[in-house]
């Protein structure tokens, strides 16, 4: 169970989102009754209109969440990624459609079918997810290249392009794309394209080891309800589809900036935010490291969610509201994903929200 200590203060609502954030933080209560220690934010039209934390980054030292902490993000890397990758397709470095060997020419060649970047940043090539323990390896691997060697001669699930199948390692595939294409060092790239220019000064890679004051502690549910530390793991081999620390407002000037034409170009944006097709033609509902659904009334939203050790996480794009929504957890497979849906409709239509009942 969670103890809620005192939230961090939002800034003065603007009048039309005040009853939204009356909304929002019952709505955080909830979700903080579900893991150790709760961080949310919503952005519109780029402004933060509301950032709150619940509960205990270190339960023993009794350390409370801020919104300085950073949580493990899991698979949210993939979107921040995603970004970096076509950044160099706008430079004209990558080709998506060019067979993996282009730039990773050491990249086994598959019977089943040729590899291209788009399909493994869409989860189309074939490869495979996580095995066994692989989830919770604990050893460093001193290159994105070194991470490879945990599946790169295993055969492929199904030729490329005809089956919607999800893979981590299929970003770690991009990420060596990347380092070839851009000529540095994967986590040098983001850090300089991506996280510095948006501004994300609390966005980086969960470093097994490091003396980092400002992340949480992570934790797991035993079966008998206990809350104790998770496993250590050492997410080396996985950057960039689930190794970043972060917070929710750097998610929100992440997402605030696509929605934007100053970073990203509008043909990057609509390769982030299309489905990509099997070769069938069916739509995946994937597109370049991000889903793309409707909701109820017909409105196209992206988003992307996380599970890893320590970790339950999701950000939100509601492009039509211009709308940014990120919720981070301390918790493996906390159940606050809902409250994370409620707190986008607490703010999609704001004026008309009604308050959490007392």
């Amino acid at each position: 169970m969670a103890i809620t200590v005192r939230a961090k203060t939002p800034p003065a609502p603007d009048q039309e989102f005040s009853v939204a954030v009356g909304h929002a933080h019952g709505i955080l209560l909830k979700a903080a009754a579900k893991a150790p220690g709760v961080s949310a934010a919503v952005a519109v039209d780029g402004k933060v209109v509301w950032s709150e934390a619940q509960g205990y980054a270190d339960m023993a030292a009794k350390i409370p969440v801020t919104a300085a902490t950073r949580f493990r993000i899991g698979s949210i890397s993939k979107p921040l990624t995603a970004a970096g990758l076509v950044l160099l397709v706008e430079r004209g470095l990558v080709d998506l459609d060019a067979p993996v060997q282009k730039y990773v020419p050491d990249f086994p060649v598959k019977p089943e079918g040729t590899i291209t970047t788009r399909l493994a940043a869409g989860h189309l090539a074939g490869i495979r997810h996580y095995r066994g323990s692989e989830t919770s390896l604990n050893r460093s691997f001193g290159s994105v290249h070194d991470g490879l060697k945990l599946f790169e001669n295993d055969p492929l699930l199904a030729p490329p392009g005809t089956k919607y199948n999800y893979s981590t390692y299929g970003w770690s595939l991009v990420s060596a794309v990347m380092e070839s294409a851009s000529k540095h060092d994967f986590l040098e790239y983001m850090d300089a394209e991506v996280f510095k220019p948006l501004g994300m000064t609390h966005t980086r890679p969960d470093r097994a080891g490091a003396m980092d004051p400002e992340r949480t502690r992570f934790y797991k549910k035993q079966a008998d309800g206990k809350i104790v530390e998770e496993e250590p793991i050492d997410p080396s081999y996985k950057w960039a589809g689930g190794g970043f620390l972060s917070t929710p407002e750097d998610l929100l000037r992440f997402g605030s900036a696509l929605l934007r034409a100053d970073f990203l170009k509008d043909e990057s944006r609509r390769l982030l935010f299309t489905s990509q097709h099997t070769a069938d033609g069916k739509p995946t509902g994937y597109g370049i490291g991000w889903f793309v659904r409707k909701d109820k009334e017909g409105h196209t939203f992206y988003y992307h969610t996380g599970s890893q050790q320590g970790a339950t996480a999701m950000i939100l794009i509601q492009p039509d509201e211009r709308l940014v929504v990120a919720l981070l957890g301390n918790l493996t497979q906390a159940d606050i994903l809902g409250e994370g849906k409620e707190i986008v409709d607490a703010f999609e239509h704001p004026i008309m929200s009604e308050p959490v009942a007392k």
